[in-house]
């Protein structure tokens, strides 16, 4: 009988794993930053900010992902210097002690790049909706009180905005998780797409993408064990706050 996979396809799959959790923890860092600046801007009073970032959201939210990765792997590698590209194309490495950090292949950079910048979009309007779900009697009492805009808008508009918006915000960690497959397209060798190669080299199909979907649904499970451990913290802390 045979067995459920190889180790050797096995130890594929963890290491295509090990790249979709890196590539989809770096993406959702860097979305949240700049989608926090995006809301920012869409919240401005400067009309000219405020209608570039509705122009970014506009774009990068109504155009398919797969297209967006194809521009950074293929359109921007056609557009960047060639001397860049070779910069980018060449394997780079520095050594911190005991740690060495490796400079990414072109094709992990371009999967970042790509879908950072899709996921900016979403996680933008998802912190305007929380920014916008606060009351503006709320910021009017913090001007009644003295406060800059700038300070109500740290102390008292982004705390009630962050409790809003972490739900849909785990939703869209979630699908950063499952929009990371879709580099496999430029040849990122994340989880699908080293399924994909089990499934050619020794057509275990069930089994290569069974495991794969299990690894999917685990790490999906892991953020929402995560996001019910954030709210009740958040909902002690607030009852600590109020005795």
């Amino acid at each position: 009988m045979h067995s459920w996979l190889d180790p050797k396809y096995l130890a594929w799959l963890e290491q295509g794993l090990v790249v979709t959790l890196i590539l989809s923890m770096c993406a959702a860092i860097c979305a949240t930053l700049l989608g926090f600046v995006l809301a920012i801007a869409r919240t401005s009073r400067n009309a000219a900010l405020a209608r570039v970032a509705a122009s970014y959201v506009f774009v990068f939210r109504n155009s398919p992902l797969l297209v967006q990765l194809l521009f950074w792997y293929f359109g921007a590698a056609a557009l960047l210097p060639s001397d860049w590209m070779t910069w980018l194309n060449t394997p780079h490495a520095a050594t911190l002690g005991p740690i060495t950090l490796r400079w990414p292949s072109f094709e992990l950079f371009a999967g970042w790049v790509g879908l950072t910048c899709y996921t900016t979009a979403f996680i933008g309007e998802e912190f305007r909706a929380g920014m916008r779900g606060v009351s503006a009697a709320q910021e009017q009492a913090a001007a009644a009180l003295g406060m800059s805009r700038y300070a109500a808008l740290r102390y008292v508009i982004l705390p009630q905005a962050l409790r809003i918006a972490t739900p849909p915000l785990a939703g869209q960690y979630m699908n950063v998780v499952k929009n990371s497959s879709l580099t496999m397209a430029i040849g990122v060798a994340e989880l699908s797409y080293m399924s994909r190669q089990i499934d050619t080299e020794s057509f275990r199909t069930f089994q290569a993408f069974g495991t794969a979907t299990a690894f999917y649904v685990l790490t999906i499970a892991v953020i929402e064990v995560a996001l019910v451990v954030w709210q009740r913290t958040g909902v002690h802390a607030l009852h600590r706050g109020h005795a």
